[in-house]
């Protein structure tokens, strides 16, 4: 695509004379990823400054370079300047027209929300095949369409890449797009160019304060999912959140409710909870019917509830739904239960926030009538301080046992962390090993018959963060290893 159809795309776009057109191979923010005929994005970001890197884009090829309206253009005869008042917001509309708007032609579901947008996304994709349909998805655990699976970077991937896989998802038939949109791409303009289908909300609690500094900003990021939807899209909204009631107000999309305690469009009753599954009866606008799903946990129960909204307001049969969700099996390191011989008890789940770390702990409580819960667990690096001791005291409360170790430490001394999360450790229930297959062995040697092990934080993850390096760690192998080396 030449430059002067290009930059049509953006807001307030100036006019170009012939010379200063070409053919565009490419668009980056990345200085390092330019090349012949590029056009760089010089954006400010919390850690590096674009704009400290233009020269080095253009030496590198590129040929126009888009910049802040108040950023003063460095001499040079080789680039163009083009100046725009939020380079974050151009680079997505750049993307999107780069890659021929594949949004248009998909209809994408965005998932937004604290807690639940993975298995939220899983059973999505789980119920639009079982209704025949072609789903991709873009999520925390991978990128995957047809077969093809694609490693996370990010939860929500930047424009650049976004668009890219939407037009490969596109090109191979896929029909339906299920997204999480974390509360970072929607203040960073990942997601512009995005018509979104519909949009599922599932909570609101701390986390990212590290970023949005409070609760409101965190909102108001996850609230700008919402205004964006059309008056022909629709919303799913847990009836059950105070923020989701404030959303009503905000979004001009058609809203489906779904809840528990409040009365909701979609609800449950008679549920039965235990270690293996949640049996519940459905009530919902096209009639009544019992769900046997092979998730446990009240938490899981309002994401099977969102799921079932969703696919009820985008017309697809109970019956359908109902099938496809009673053949579901697991979602990766989400209360995703360890198969160890024995009648050791072992679950590895991602919560790694105050309010996901409750719900899991009161889903084991409220299922197990068995023995202790001994819980390993840490908190993240380079993340939101002030969650640390609430988890702590979360843990120590609800938690027969607890040992604190690292999780992804990142820059941070694994000591210090462990210093914030014993803050808020009010019990005398807990021990501290900082090496995390060590605070794993702990926790297996300690389990008796019957007792659980819950492996919390890094779920899914098959790596830690240190402070100059990434290695290789994956707590289902370290489980399995460590009862290999203990004669289990």
């Amino acid at each position: 695509m030449r430059l002067k159809q290009l930059i049509k795309a953006l807001e307030g776009h100036q006019a170009l004379s012939s010379r200063d057109d070409f053919m565009v191979r490419g668009v980056s923010c990345n200085s390092k990823k330019v090349s012949h005929n590029f056009i760089f994005v010089a954006i400010e970001g919390a850690r590096q400054d674009g704009n400290k890197f233009i020269a080095e884009a253009i030496e590198k090829g590129a040929r126009a370079v888009v910049i802040h309206s108040s950023v003063r253009c460095p001499p040079s005869e080789k680039a163009l300047f083009i100046k725009v008042k939020d380079p974050r917001k151009a680079l997505a509309q750049l993307a999107a027209e780069f890659y021929g708007r594949p949004s248009r032609k998909l209809k994408i579901a965005g998932i937004t929300g604290t807690n639940g947008k993975t298995t939220i996304s899983y059973l999505i994709e789980a119920i639009l095949k079982g209704a025949g349909m072609k789903p991709g998805v873009i999520g925390t655990v991978n990128y995957r369409f047809k077969g093809r699976v694609i490693r996370a970077g990010n939860t929500t991937p930047g424009p650049i890449e976004l668009h890219s896989i939407l037009a490969q998802m596109l090109n191979q038939g896929i029909d339906y797009v299920v997204m999480e949109v974390s509360s970072h791409a929607l203040s960073q303009e990942r997601t512009g160019g995005i018509g979104f289908h519909s949009a599922v909300f599932t909570n609101l609690t701390q986390d990212h304060l590290d970023y949005h500094l409070n609760l409101e900003n965190y909102f108001q990021a996850k609230a700008e999912l919402f205004k964006g939807l059309g008056s022909r899209s629709f919303a799913v909204l847990n009836n059950d959140d105070a923020y989701a009631r404030r959303l009503k107000r905000l979004t001009p999309a058609r809203i489906i409710t779904y809840g528990i305690e409040n009365k909701s469009d979609v609800s449950a009753k008679q549920v039965r909870l235990n270690l293996s599954h949640t049996e519940f009866i459905l009530t919902s606008p096209k009639g009544e019917t019992s769900l046997r799903v092979k998730l446990i946990g009240r938490h899981n129960l309002y994401n099977i509830l969102a799921a079932i909204s969703w696919g009820l307001k985008e017309g697809l049969a109970l019956s359908v739904i109902k099938a496809a969700l009673e053949k579901f099996k697991r979602i990766p390191g989400r209360l995703e239960r360890i198969n160890v011989k024995g009648s050791r008890i072992i679950f590895v789940d991602y919560a790694h926030t105050e309010d996901a770390l409750f719900n899991v702990l009161k889903s084991l409580r409220g299922v197990a009538s068995c023995g202790r819960i001994i819980t390993v667990f840490g908190c993240g690096g380079e993340r939101d301080k002030t969650k640390r001791p609430k988890m702590g005291r979360v843990v120590s409360e609800l938690a027969d046992y607890a040992i604190i170790t690292s999780d992804n430490p990142r820059s941070e001394e694994p000591g210090d962390i462990i210093d914030d999360i014993l803050q808020g450790v009010r019990k005398n229930n807990y021990c501290v090993i900082p090496e995390r297959e060590e605070a794993i062995r702990k926790a297996l040697a300690l389990a008796n018959p019957g007792d659980i092990v819950l492996l919390a934080g890094k779920g899914h993850e098959d790596y830690q963060v240190l402070k100059d390096r990434t290695i290789h760690f994956n707590d289902r192998e370290v489980i399995k290893e460590c009862l290999r080396s203990m004669n289990y």
